[in-house]
């Protein structure tokens, strides 16, 4: 660095290191200001770029000018974010929060030469300082618990004896032992290792563990992401009895286990084997029973315990079916749906329903989308969209909900079937007794985008002018929350047809309107993205994503895929994912997470991806190996979805930056409740904190209340708690029903993309809380094999 004498005869650097910054930083808004431009988009990154070259040159000059027009290019900044963005904090914050460092780092640079008993570095820890004093404002590590207790309430429902806690799927709880009074004495119970934990031929899969224990009696019952079950003592934790399945896991994409079933045989004598049996889904396609007692196979099932659901689906190549939600156990029947690999091929296994006798494992009944229903023997329609969702039952109507997916493969949909086109993402009602389709509701016509309804639908009873009805809400992908009669499947809440996107690719067809819910509140938000909406922690790659934004093709929601590349949002994740939502029916109100990261849909035609390799479907490559291992499934998103058997393969990624944070404005996850009296959003937040992840997946540590994506629901208690982990930081939360206002968190050890569930110990009378915390792949948070149990301090 040059020295040269000051007037007084104190030596002065010439800024090297900031005009260099500064030169750079200038030229590369510059070049790619000039690129947006070109695109229509906005004029400030090139102006932006031309100032601060400026500003390096008068520096590089030891110009004091150069320090008056970065003040100058500060104050435009920060007009220019205000007119942009108006008073959002995170689009102020991605526009100032760069500039304004560097600007500090130029006066601290300046005083240091002035005053040379001042360093820049203590300056720096200054700062550091101050903005973690800041963090600390926005997001207590601790916060205060409301005064008063919920509602008194009589009925004490001890167990958690479903998926969802009943098959009404309100993951709710009559327990009010732990109130929002009290609730920030919780503290762990106890800890639960299943010892299942990923080994080397999981890391190229997607691992999950996002079971939700069932309890019943004294016992919780679980399952693990390699479809283990275990048995665990309710009231210390301690484990009883484990059954390994061994299921076939080379091929399988996934490992992921989100819960089991419950069956108690009243025929049986008391104390008889198998008299109550836990039955349980397998990652390859099969479903196990075993003695609630000792974890034994129940040789009455099936065959020796098991039932595999790859029978009568004619040839399944390995990693094509498998299942991960829990089956619906009602009267005597196991009813179940399965998953089946993305983006394939077409005429992948049949998505088929079935109910099994919980006795026998003997097929009771299919319901075949193809032909109408199934019968055994028979080989059932190929390509028919599937049932990866937990389902929903209605004992007194006798139905059973089934929440279906899109055909295969996923992103293109000439050739789909008449029958295809109706139950594509659609809700059904079937006869729990014969399987007969009583009803149907789609939720969105000739689906391109993925949009299969991904979560349980919910029953409730909704008060209407005409009086009380018995309703059910059905969460969606798209973000929309379809209220219907659940007798008859038409909406109690009006439902209207909108003009859709048209410009399908070469060969496929759009629907000219979606439907969506106008009576309800949407959670799609914003309703529309824009420019704008672009975000980045710099300068620099919030201008990447403008130039991304601009270059792909986006009509709004629904935009179709396209060979340009088209921007998705809701993407294929979702807004509401499998979590649903739970109900509060004290206080009326329907509490949800939601995620809001556009996705990039890009079609890839057949030439091109022929020579890319994707001309063959995983598994089926000639030779075998990597091509068509697990981690090929996994990884075949990134480098395309070959879509065998259409004109294009396709590619579906989250819209990210380069520094890997998405592309668009936080909050990218939410909470919400709504008033199912009003049918307004009641209170929303912002849902997680950044504290465990950061640029490029590192973790800041930064507990910033910037709303992450989650993987999970929520539950609710008499007592006006919402209970719920999910987020991508490591916290269980409780949050006050009523407002919204977070009553508690408790740290993980892992990450809880799970459910959590509670209940009461039949030994203590304590009301304990319980979540699995294991991690979830995709979401970049930590693995373990944990169940977390939480009760108040004694």
């Amino acid at each position: 660095m040059g020295m040269i004498s000051a007037a007084n005869g104190t030596p002065r650097a010439r800024p090297v290191f900031a005009s260099l910054f500064l030169f750079l930083v200038g030229a590369s808004l510059v070049i790619g200001g000039a690129q947006l431009a070109a695109l229509g988009g906005s004029l400030y990154y090139g102006l932006s770029g031309i100032t601060l070259l400026a500003c390096a040159v008068l520096l590089w000059k030891r110009k004091r000018a150069g320090f008056v027009l970065y003040g100058a290019f500060l104050t435009a900044t920060a007009a220019w974010a205000g007119w942009e963005v108006g008073a959002d904090f995170w689009g102020i914050f991605a526009r100032l929060a760069a500039p304004l460092v560097v600007g500090l780092g130029l006066c601290l640079g300046v005083l240091a030469r002035r005053f040379g008993h001042l360093r820049v570095g203590g300056g720096v820890v200054a700062l550091a300082a101050l903005s973690f004093a800041a963090v600390l404002v926005l997001d207590p590590a601790e916060t205060k618990p409301a005064s008063g207790d919920g509602p008194a309430v009589s009925a004490q429902s001890t167990d958690w004896p479903t998926y969802a806690g009943d098959l009404a799927a309100q993951r709710y709880t009559s327990l009010s032992q732990i109130t929002p009074a009290n609730v920030a004495g919780l503290a762990p119970l106890w800890t639960y290792r299943t010892g299942d934990l990923p080994g080397a031929a999981d890391r190229a899969t997607a691992w999950t563990q996002e079971v939700t224990p069932l309890k019943v009696g004294d016992r919780l019952f679980l399952c693990t992401a390699h479809s283990q079950v275990h048995a665990v003592d309710a009231e210390t934790g301690k484990r009883l009895w484990t059954f390994d399945p061994r299921p076939r896991l080379d091929w399988v994409p996934m490992r992921a286990c989100r819960g089991v079933a419950y069956f108690r045989d009243r025929s049986a004598l008391a104390g008889a084997p198998c008299a109550a049996r836990v039955i349980a889904p397998t990652t390859d396609g099969r479903i196990v029973a075993v003695d609630a007692a000792d974890g034994k196979p129940c040789a009455d099932f099936g065959r020796d315990g098991i039932v595999d659901q790859k029978d009568g689906l004619g040839s399944v190549t390995p990693g094509y079916y498998f299942t991960t939600s829990a089956p619906l156990v009602i009267r005597e029947h196991v009813i179940v749906g399965a998953q089946v690999l993305d983006g394939a091929t077409v005429g992948e296994p049949s998505g088929v329903i079935r109910s099994f006798n919980a006795r026998t494992g003997r097929l009771e009944w299919a319901w075949d989308l193809g032909s109408g229903d199934g019968r055994p023997g028979t080989e059932f329609t190929r390509g028919t969209p599937n049932a990866w969702a937990p389902f929903t039952a209605d004992p007194e109507l006798g139905l059973v909900y089934v929440p279906l997916g899109n055909p295969t493969p996923d992103f293109f949909g000439a050739g789909r079937s008449p029958a295809m086109e109706r139950f594509g993402s659609a809700l059904v009602a079937l006869d729990v007794e014969t399987g007969k389709l009583r009803w149907s509701f789609q939720t969105t016509h000739h689906d391109l985008w993925d949009q299969d309804i991904p979560a349980q639908p919910t029953l409730f009873e909704l008060d209407t002018a005409s009086g009380r009805k018995p309703a059910l809400v059905q969460p969606t992908k798209r973000g929309e929350l379809f209220v219907l009669d659940r007798r008859t499947g038409q909406p109690l809440l009006p439902v209207v047809e909108r003009p859709a996107p048209q410009g399908a690719a070469a060969g496929d067809f759009t629907s000219a309107t979606q439907p969506y819910s106008s009576g309800f509140p949407s959670l799609l938000l914003p309703a529309r993205l824009s420019e704008a909406r672009a975000w980045g922690i710099t300068p620099l790659d919030q201008l990447w994503c403008r130039i991304a934004f601009r270059r792909l093709r986006y009509d709004g929601p629904m935009t179709p895929p396209s060979v340009q590349g088209s921007l998705s949002y809701p993407g294929s994740a979702g807004v509401v994912s499998w979590g649903g939502v739970s109900i509060d029916p004290l206080r009326h109100l329907l509490v949800v997470n939601s995620v809001h990261t556009p996705f990039v849909t890009r079609l890839i035609p057949r030439a091109e991806a022929n020579a890319l390799g994707l001309s063959t479907p995983p598994n089926t490559a000639i030779g075998g190996g990597s091509r068509g291992s697990a981690e090929s499934m996994k990884s075949g998103a990134k480098a395309g979805l070959p879509q065998v058997g259409t004109p294009y393969a396709a590619q579906a990624l989250p819209f990210l930056s380069p520094l890997g944070i998405p592309c668009m404005s936080p909050p990218w996850g939410r909470i919400t409740a709504i008033d199912l009296k009003t049918r307004q959003v009641a209170w929303q937040h912002p849902f997680g904190t950044a504290r465990d992840t950061g640029p490029l997946g590192l973790r800041t540590g930064l507990p910033l209340p910037i709303g992450v994506p989650s993987s999970g629901g929520p539950i609710t208690t008499a007592s006006g708690i919402t209970f719920i982990a999910a987020s991508q930081d490591r916290f269980i939360r409780a949050f006050e029903t009523a407002t919204g206002r977070e009553l508690w968190r408790g740290r993980l050890p892992a990450g809880g993309q799970a459910t959590p569930m509670t209940y009461t110990s039949p030994i203590s009378g304590r009301q304990i809380v319980v979540v699995s915390a294991g991690g979830h792949g995709g979401l970049n948070t930590e693995t373990g094999d944990y169940i977390v149990a939480f009760a108040l301090r004694r």
